[in-house]
């Protein structure tokens, strides 16, 4: 799987013998469920179940994103196997949690195994540049009046560490996501000789702009799911840190103020994040431009909306002379419930699968393609049953991505477990 080169720039054929490997690969899979293809980079297994009453959908993708080789220990698509992993890109992000999918259901169909209720295999191929693989299927469970009972996708791992204060392995489950938006700040101003520059220039208003929205334009508030996963890892910890998660809890008005001030992905949770991705503009180096832009990259957090987030930018940059421009826009999911049988199925698969681990909710940060299920699904859950160290999740989309031999195996189980126990 990882040999295969299936980014959005290498064309079609990479995607074709992907889909060619899985029918050579699972056999039964592709013997036992009905295969429909939603459009061309997606693909729809059903596996029929004794009821249709509760339909399940397990999510992932198959396309990934490039990697320079010179970066690499080793060639990234090579899929080297060492020191009890294996190497290459999507081995996390995503082609290791879909091989973990589609292990379990060919071990099952192997057994003669019908799930209690029907399931669904839905995997696209262009998941990192945000293509309607996955839009297409959610459209065709609408069309068809089917409402998902339980959607799991990519997202949380099993950690060590979910915060540095927290020193419990946990299943962390995404019950929501952030939404995204790309914004450009365009600022104009006459073109004229380096020589003579006006007094306020398009580059010195851009750059005061970006520095405004960029640092305190959002304030840090604590989501409910982050309340929640606390209250999970508050009996675990040890005692000499109890105290204090106990008070974050409480006080999570001062406790978010202080997790955004430490900075790392706790902090990133505690609110809106914006970073400034990409400048441009200019014609020559002694020629005042007349057009600049910074195109911002915005993670938007539950509770607020795609619409306060540009209020908010025009308040915060206060300049009528620069243009906000938004490119993209997708709100925050909804929150899933925890407290639900769907939440306690996922727990109990991670500790047949890890035992000891602590399953607690959390909101990711990223976009998954789920977030189309989430729409008129009552229980979307993003969790790849995979061990990630800190290291292994900064290699998403970074370098040196891998995945240990014994989280595939146990990944498989989890979902082994999962689907029995329907």
């Amino acid at each position: 799987m990882l040999r295969l080169q299936t980014t959005a720039t290498n064309g079609d054929e990479p995607f074709a013998q992907f889909e060619t490997l899985l029918a050579e690969a699972y056999p039964r899979v592709h013997a036992r469920l009905a295969l429909e293809r939603v459009t061309d980079r997606g693909l729809l297994f059903y596996w029929k179940g004794h009821s249709a009453e509760r339909p399940v959908v397990l999510m992932a993708h198959y396309d990934v994103v490039p990697a320079v080789a010179d970066d690499w220990a080793s060639d990234p698509f090579s899929g080297a196997v060492r020191d009890g992993a294996v190497w290459g890109r999507g081995s996390l992000d995503d082609k290791g949690p879909l091989l973990v999918i589609l292990e379990a259901v060919e071990n099952l169909v192997a057994d003669n195994v019908t799930p209690a209720h029907d399931l669904y295999l839905s995997f696209g191929g262009n998941e990192e540049t945000y293509g309607d693989a996955a839009e297409a299927a959610a459209e065709l469970f609408l069309e068809r009046g089917i409402s998902p009972w339980l959607v799991i996708d990519e997202g949380g791992a099993v950690v060590d560490a979910p915060l540095s204060f927290v020193p419990v392995r946990a299943a962390m489950v995404g019950v929501g996501e952030k939404g995204i938006m790309t914004v450009r700040l365009v600022a104009s101003a006459d073109a004229g000789h380096a020589s003579t520059p006006a007094t306020a220039t398009a580059a010195g208003r851009l750059a005061k702009a970006v520095l405004r929205v960029e640092h305190g334009a959002f304030p840090a508030r604590m989501p409910r799911p982050f309340r929640k996963m606390l209250e999970q890892f508050r009996p675990h910890v040890p005692a000499k840190y109890r105290a204090a998660v106990r008070a974050l809890g409480l006080f999570h008005g001062t406790g978010a103020r202080i997790l955004a001030s430490r900075g790392g992905e706790a902090a990133a949770l505690m609110h809106t994040t914006v970073v400034t991705t990409m400048l441009s503009g200019g014609t020559a180096p002694n020629v005042l431009p007349s057009s600049l832009t910074a195109t911002l990259n915005i993670r938007v957090a539950p509770g607020e909306s795609c619409e306060s987030v540009v209020h908010t930018l025009r308040k915060r940059i206060a300049d009528p002379s620069i243009t906000i421009e938004v490119d993209e826009a997708s709100e925050p999911s909804p929150l899933s419930p925890t407290d639900n049988a769907q939440f306690a199925l996922i727990a109990a698969a991670a500790e047949a699968s890890y035992p000891g681990v602590v399953t607690a909710p959390y909101v990711m940060m990223a976009a998954t393609d789920s977030r189309h299920f989430h729409r008129f699904s009552p229980a979307v859950y993003r969790f790849a049953p995979l061990a990630m160290t800190a290291a292994q999740r900064a290699s998403i989309h970074g370098v040196d991505e891998h995945v240990t031999i014994d989280s595939l195996e146990r990944g498989e189980r989890f979902f082994q477990v999962l689907i029995r126990s329907l």
